[in-house]
C-alpha cells in the first residue's frame, strides 16, 4: 500500500512540574506514567502517516468505528496552568482513539485468530483490547495483564484508531462473529466499538469489585459510558436494585433503559438520604465511583456505608483522577467496608464475556448518541470538554 492516511494526533510539550522524577518505565521527552505531572499545552492536529506494516505476530486492521473516550478528552484538556487533566500513561505525539472495531486487512505469518485457532486470512470483523500487554512479565504471568510492567496503550503512548489503518498484536484481538446474528451490518462495527468501554465496567464491578450475588444492591456514581455499562452489567448479574447518580437528566434516563432501577440527581436531592430511603435503610453492597470527582462524592458514599445496615460494602474506584479521597478509617473498620481500585479491562475473559452478553441482548449501542466523520473528531473532543449533552460520540468510517 503506497497511499497515505490521516490521523488525529495529540501533541503536547514535555515540561515536568518541579519535583517530578522519571520513573523506571518513563522515557525522557517521550513517555510517562504520570501524564498530568509532565505534559503541557495539548493541541490536536490531523497529520499524514504511512500505512503501517504488520510484523509476524501482528495484524493490520482497517478501522470502521472508534468512540471518543473521556480519556481522549482529558488528554487534550488543560488545567489553568496548562498541564493536561489525564494522570496516567501518555506518550506524545500519538494518534488518539482506542475504542475501536474494524476488519482484518493483512496479518503476519504467526498471527492466529482465537475464534478459529487458525491464521488470519483477512476480512474478519474484530475489536481489540486497548491495553497491549507483553505476556512475559510477572503481572502478566500472574494473570493481570492490565498491570503489565511493559504496558503500551493504544491511543495513549502508541498510535490509536482515529485514522484508517492500525497495527495491533494478534493476541489482543477478539472476533465480532457472535454479534452478527443480532446486529445488522450497519450496527455491527458501532457495537464492536463499545466492547472496550463495556469491558472497563465489567472489570470494575465483576472482576475487581468481586461481583455481586443475585439480590444485592448496587450504586453507580457517574453516568458516563462506563457507568452506564455498569448499570447494564449489574442488572444482568442479578442486582435487586441498581441506582445511578448522575447530574445529566438524559444520561439518567438512558441508565434506566439499560438496567438501572432508580436515578438520583445529586444537584436536586440528597444522595445519601435518597439511597438509604430507596433501600429501606440498608444501603448498598457495591458502589462504583465513575465520576472522577472522588473528593466530592466519597463523603456521601461513606455516609451511606456508615448509616446503612449492610456490612462488607465495596467501593470500586474506576474513574482516573489525581484528587485524594477523604477516607475515614473508622467507617471502613466498623462497617467491614473496603475500597478497591480498578484499571482497564484486560484479563480473566472480559472481552469474550462482554461480547457474548451483547450478542445475548445487552445492547450497548444506545449509548452512542452521535456519529461523526474523521475530520469532525478534533472539534468534538474539544466540545466534550465542556458539553456533556452527548453520551458517546463515535467516529464511523462510512460517514
Amino acid at each position: 500500500m503506497k497511499e497515505k492516511m490521516q490521523g488525529v494526533t495529540l501533541i503536547a510539550d514535555w515540561d515536568p512540574k518541579p519535583g517530578f522524577k522519571l520513573g523506571p518505565k518513563d522515557i525522557e521527552g517521550r513517555q510517562t506514567y504520570l501524564g498530568s505531572q509532565v505534559w503541557r499545552n495539548p493541541r490536536i492536529e490531523i497529520r499524514e502517516y504511512d500505512i503501517p506494516v504488520p510484523g509476524d505476530d501482528e495484524v493490520l486492521i482497517e478501522v470502521k468505528a472508534c468512540g471518543i473516550c473521556g480519556s481522549d478528552v482529558h488528554m487534550a484538556q488543560a488545567e489553568a496552568d496548562g498541564y493536561i487533566f489525564y494522570p496516567g500513561l501518555t506518550g506524545f505525539p500519538s494518534i488518539l482513539g482506542h475504542e475501536l472495531s474494524g476488519v482484518v486487512v493483512e496479518a503476519g505469518k504467526n498471527a492466529y485468530d482465537k475464534n478459529t485457532n487458525k491464521p488470519y486470512k483477512g476480512g474478519e470483523e474484530v475489536t481489540t483490547e486497548e491495553m497491549l500487554w507483553c505476556g512475559s512479565c510477572k503481572p502478566c504471568a500472574d494473570g493481570w495483564p492490565n498491570h503489565c510492567e511493559r504496558l503500551d496503550e493504544i491511543g495513549f503512548n502508541v498510535h490509536g484508531a482515529f485514522t484508517k489503518y492500525l497495527v495491533v498484536p494478534a493476541r489482543t484481538l477478539w472476533s465480532l462473529e457472535p454479534l452478527k446474528e443480532r446486529y445488522p451490518e450497519d450496527k455491527l462495527f458501532l457495537a464492536g466499538s463499545l466492547v472496550e468501554p463495556t469491558c472497563v465496567a465489567y472489570n470494575a464491578v465483576i472482576e475487581r469489585g468481586g461481583g455481586i450475588r443475585p439480590g444485592d444492591r448496587a450504586v453507580v456514581l457517574g453516568g458516563g459510558p462506563v457507568g452506564l455499562a455498569a448499570c447494564a452489567i449489574l442488572k444482568r448479574a442479578g442486582a435487586s436494585k441498581v441506582i445511578i447518580s448522575e447530574t445529566q437528566e438524559d444520561r439518567g434516563k438512558m441508565a434506566l433503559k439499560l438496567g438501572a432501577d432508580y436515578h438520583i440527581n445529586p444537584l436536586n436531592e440528597d444522595f445519601a438520604e435518597t439511597v438509604l430511603e430507596l433501600t429501606n435503610g440498608m444501603g448498598a453492597d457495591l458502589f462504583m465511583e465513575a465520576t472522577g470527582l472522588p473528593e466530592v462524592v466519597y463523603p456521601d458514599i461513606e455516609k451511606v456505608i456508615w448509616e446503612g445496615r449492610t456490612l462488607n460494602s465495596k467501593v470500586v474506584v474506576t474513574a482516573r483522577a489525581e484528587a485524594k479521597m477523604p477516607v475515614t478509617g473508622e467507617v471502613l473498620q466498623v462497617r467491614r467496608a473496603s475500597i478497591i481500585g480498578a484499571q482497564g479491562h484486560s484479563g480473566h475473559g472480559t472481552f469474550p464475556r462482554v461480547i457474548d452478553c451483547m450478542a445475548d441482548g445487552m445492547d450497548m449501542t444506545l449509548i452512542s448518541t452521535k456519529q461523526i466523520s474523521l475530520a469532525e473528531v478534533p472539534e468534538n473532543i474539544i466540545q466534550l470538554q465542556t458539553d456533556r449533552s452527548q453520551c458517546k460520540v463515535t467516529y464511523l468510517a462510512n460517514l
